[in-house]
Protein backbone atom coordinates (compact mmCIF):
# COMPACT_ATOMS: atom_id res chain seq x y z
CA UNK A 1 0.00 0.00 0.00
CA UNK A 2 1.19 3.23 -0.91
CA UNK A 3 1.40 5.70 1.96
CA UNK A 4 -0.52 9.10 1.82
CA UNK A 5 1.03 12.10 3.26
CA UNK A 6 -2.37 12.80 4.94
CA UNK A 7 -4.79 10.57 5.79
CA UNK A 8 -7.70 13.26 5.52
CA UNK A 9 -6.58 13.69 1.35
CA UNK A 10 -8.40 11.62 -1.46
CA UNK A 11 -6.54 8.73 -2.75
CA UNK A 12 -4.24 10.02 -6.19
CA UNK A 13 -4.85 8.27 -9.26
CA UNK A 14 -1.63 6.39 -8.66
CA UNK A 15 -2.57 4.92 -5.50
CA UNK A 16 -6.00 3.93 -7.20
CA UNK A 17 -4.39 2.38 -9.51
CA UNK A 18 -1.91 0.62 -7.06
CA UNK A 19 -5.13 -1.04 -4.70
CA UNK A 20 -7.12 -2.10 -8.57
CA UNK A 21 -4.25 -4.39 -9.41
CA UNK A 22 -4.14 -5.68 -6.08
CA UNK A 23 -7.47 -6.42 -5.75
CA UNK A 24 -7.28 -7.79 -9.42
CA UNK A 25 -3.99 -10.10 -8.42
CA UNK A 26 -5.97 -11.16 -5.56
CA UNK A 27 -9.01 -12.22 -7.61
CA UNK A 28 -7.22 -13.92 -10.01
CA UNK A 29 -5.08 -15.97 -7.02
CA UNK A 30 -8.56 -17.04 -5.70
CA UNK A 31 -9.94 -17.93 -9.11
CA UNK A 32 -6.71 -20.26 -9.92
CA UNK A 33 -7.28 -21.60 -6.59
CA UNK A 34 -10.86 -22.53 -6.74
CA UNK A 35 -9.83 -24.06 -10.40
CA UNK A 36 -7.12 -25.86 -8.79
CA UNK A 37 -9.69 -27.38 -6.20
CA UNK A 38 -12.41 -27.93 -8.86
CA UNK A 39 -10.04 -29.96 -10.76
CA UNK A 40 -7.98 -31.61 -8.36
CA UNK A 41 -11.20 -33.37 -7.74
CA UNK A 42 -11.29 -34.42 -11.39
CA UNK A 43 -7.77 -35.98 -10.53
CA UNK A 44 -9.44 -38.21 -7.54
CA UNK A 45 -9.02 -41.97 -6.69
CA UNK A 46 -12.81 -43.20 -8.09
CA UNK A 47 -12.10 -42.46 -11.81
CA UNK A 48 -14.73 -41.46 -14.11
CA UNK A 49 -17.82 -43.65 -13.56
CA UNK A 50 -18.32 -45.38 -16.29
CA UNK A 51 -20.70 -48.46 -15.10
CA UNK A 52 -23.86 -47.87 -17.37
CA UNK A 53 -22.26 -45.34 -19.56
CA UNK A 54 -22.94 -46.92 -23.29
CA UNK A 55 -21.98 -45.39 -26.52
CA UNK A 56 -22.13 -47.01 -30.13
CA UNK A 57 -19.56 -47.93 -32.42
CA UNK A 58 -19.86 -47.08 -35.92
CA UNK A 59 -22.19 -49.83 -37.09
CA UNK A 60 -24.38 -48.21 -34.23
CA UNK A 61 -24.13 -51.32 -32.25
CA UNK A 62 -23.71 -50.43 -28.45
CA UNK A 63 -20.56 -50.56 -26.63
CA UNK A 64 -20.42 -50.95 -22.41
CA UNK A 65 -17.86 -47.19 -22.39
CA UNK A 66 -16.79 -49.19 -18.89
CA UNK A 67 -14.79 -51.88 -21.34
CA UNK A 68 -11.35 -49.17 -21.60
CA UNK A 69 -10.96 -50.02 -18.08
CA UNK A 70 -7.58 -52.04 -17.41
CA UNK A 71 -5.64 -50.32 -20.06
CA UNK A 72 -4.38 -46.93 -20.08
CA UNK A 73 -6.58 -44.57 -22.24
CA UNK A 74 -6.55 -41.50 -24.35
CA UNK A 75 -10.40 -40.27 -25.02
CA UNK A 76 -10.81 -37.06 -26.78
CA UNK A 77 -14.72 -35.99 -27.35
CA UNK A 78 -14.71 -34.25 -30.51
CA UNK A 79 -16.84 -33.13 -33.37
CA UNK A 80 -16.88 -33.26 -37.47
CA UNK A 81 -17.61 -29.51 -37.29
CA UNK A 82 -15.04 -28.95 -34.80
CA UNK A 83 -11.81 -27.18 -36.41
CA UNK A 84 -9.57 -28.01 -33.55
CA UNK A 85 -10.95 -31.72 -33.68
CA UNK A 86 -9.67 -31.95 -37.34
CA UNK A 87 -5.95 -30.35 -36.41
CA UNK A 88 -5.69 -33.00 -33.43
CA UNK A 89 -6.34 -36.14 -35.76
CA UNK A 90 -3.00 -36.63 -36.99
CA UNK A 91 -1.63 -36.31 -33.75
CA UNK A 92 -3.95 -38.69 -32.36
CA UNK A 93 -3.55 -40.95 -35.22
CA UNK A 94 0.61 -40.87 -34.25
CA UNK A 95 -0.15 -41.75 -30.57
CA UNK A 96 -2.10 -44.61 -31.74
CA UNK A 97 0.35 -46.23 -34.36
CA UNK A 98 3.01 -45.06 -31.06
CA UNK A 99 0.93 -46.68 -28.27
CA UNK A 100 -1.81 -48.88 -29.37
CA UNK A 101 0.94 -52.04 -29.50
CA UNK A 102 1.86 -51.02 -25.84
CA UNK A 103 -2.14 -51.78 -24.72
CA UNK A 104 -3.09 -48.39 -24.56
CA UNK A 105 -7.01 -48.03 -26.07
CA UNK A 106 -6.89 -44.48 -28.06
CA UNK A 107 -10.67 -43.71 -28.30
CA UNK A 108 -12.22 -40.45 -30.75
CA UNK A 109 -15.55 -40.24 -29.02
CA UNK A 110 -18.04 -37.75 -31.16
CA UNK A 111 -20.44 -35.90 -29.31
CA UNK A 112 -24.23 -36.75 -29.17
CA UNK A 113 -25.22 -33.96 -32.04
CA UNK A 114 -23.05 -35.42 -34.69
CA UNK A 115 -24.89 -38.04 -37.07
CA UNK A 116 -23.53 -40.86 -37.31
CA UNK A 117 -23.52 -41.17 -41.42
CA UNK A 118 -21.23 -37.85 -41.13
CA UNK A 119 -18.66 -39.79 -38.12
CA UNK A 120 -18.24 -42.56 -40.65
CA UNK A 121 -17.36 -40.15 -43.39
CA UNK A 122 -14.95 -38.12 -41.92
CA UNK A 123 -13.51 -41.28 -40.43
CA UNK A 124 -12.77 -42.75 -44.05
CA UNK A 125 -11.84 -38.84 -45.53
CA UNK A 126 -9.34 -39.04 -42.54
CA UNK A 127 -8.23 -42.52 -42.55
CA UNK A 128 -8.71 -42.56 -38.84
CA UNK A 129 -7.21 -45.32 -37.87
CA UNK A 130 -7.93 -45.55 -34.02
CA UNK A 131 -11.02 -46.45 -32.39
CA UNK A 132 -13.89 -44.20 -32.77
CA UNK A 133 -17.46 -44.21 -31.08
CA UNK A 134 -20.74 -42.16 -30.71
CA UNK A 135 -21.87 -40.73 -27.44
CA UNK A 136 -25.45 -40.94 -28.93
CA UNK A 137 -27.16 -40.69 -25.36
CA UNK A 138 -24.88 -38.30 -24.34
CA UNK A 139 -24.20 -39.96 -20.95
CA UNK A 140 -20.71 -40.48 -21.51
CA UNK A 141 -20.05 -36.53 -21.64
CA UNK A 142 -21.78 -36.20 -18.39
CA UNK A 143 -19.97 -39.10 -16.71
CA UNK A 144 -16.76 -37.39 -18.06
CA UNK A 145 -17.32 -33.42 -16.17
CA UNK A 146 -19.83 -32.87 -18.66
CA UNK A 147 -18.08 -31.99 -21.54
CA UNK A 148 -19.23 -29.34 -23.38
CA UNK A 149 -16.48 -27.80 -25.72
CA UNK A 150 -14.59 -30.38 -28.30
CA UNK A 151 -12.08 -30.35 -28.68
CA UNK A 152 -11.73 -31.97 -25.28
CA UNK A 153 -9.00 -34.73 -24.16
CA UNK A 154 -8.24 -37.25 -21.46
CA UNK A 155 -5.96 -39.85 -20.25
CA UNK A 156 -6.44 -42.10 -18.31
CA UNK A 157 -5.04 -44.82 -15.72
CA UNK A 158 -5.96 -48.31 -15.85
CA UNK A 159 -8.83 -48.29 -13.27
CA UNK A 160 -10.33 -44.84 -15.03
CA UNK A 161 -8.54 -42.29 -13.27
CA UNK A 162 -8.33 -39.06 -14.86
CA UNK A 163 -4.39 -38.50 -15.15
CA UNK A 164 -4.70 -35.48 -18.03
CA UNK A 165 -7.58 -32.93 -18.89
CA UNK A 166 -7.10 -30.28 -21.44
CA UNK A 167 -10.16 -28.78 -23.30
CA UNK A 168 -9.06 -27.53 -26.80
CA UNK A 169 -6.06 -28.95 -28.74
CA UNK A 170 -3.20 -30.60 -26.26
CA UNK A 171 -0.01 -30.94 -25.97
CA UNK A 172 1.40 -34.29 -27.83
CA UNK A 173 4.88 -33.95 -25.85
CA UNK A 174 2.76 -33.78 -22.76
CA UNK A 175 0.16 -36.40 -23.41
CA UNK A 176 3.14 -38.98 -24.62
CA UNK A 177 5.43 -38.55 -21.16
CA UNK A 178 2.01 -39.96 -19.55
CA UNK A 179 1.40 -42.58 -21.37
CA UNK A 180 5.33 -43.29 -20.96
CA UNK A 181 4.66 -43.75 -17.31
CA UNK A 182 1.55 -45.48 -17.66
CA UNK A 183 2.98 -47.96 -20.09
CA UNK A 184 6.39 -48.44 -17.77
CA UNK A 185 3.86 -48.83 -14.94
CA UNK A 186 2.92 -52.16 -16.32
Amino acid sequence: MLPRPHADQPATRAEDDHHGLARRRLLLGGTGALLSLALGGCLSDSGVPLAGVTVQDLAGKPVDLESIKGKPTLITFWATTCPGCIKEIPHIKELHEKYASQGVNIVGLAMSYDPLDQINTMVENKDMNYTIWQDKDGLAAKAFGPVRVTPTTFVLDREARIEFQKIGVFDTERVEKILDRLTASS
